[in-house]
């Protein structure tokens, strides 16, 4: 099975879940009903939210810099300055 149909079928799963809740098709008692079950949608959101900023700091926590990629990074840029000068680009 591809990703896209994998992502699409849990999402289908878990909405109508979540509809089948919301419209009290399955039985729960009523301070959930009335109190949780409405907000899951935005505790969701936020979590996810949560999970992506956690990712994208841990991405930042354990990022390696190389001193290879730099020297090689600061060529390009050189070779592409030069290049941008042959055809008339004022680049500084």
């Amino acid at each position: 099975m591809s990703r896209a149909r994998h992502t699409i079928s849990v999402a289908l799963l878990v909405s109508s879940l979540y509809l089948s809740l919301y419209l009290e098709l399955l039985p729960l008692p009523p301070v959930i009903q009335k109190d949780i079950v409405p907000v899951l949608p935005f505790w969701a959101l936020v979590s996810l939210g949560a999970w992506l900023l956690f990712r994208l700091g841990w991405g930042m926590l354990t990022f390696r810099d190389t001193p290879e990629a730099y020297a090689e990074l600061m060529e390009e840029i050189k070779l592409a300055k030069a290049d941008l000068r042959t055809k008339g680009v004022d680049v500084d």
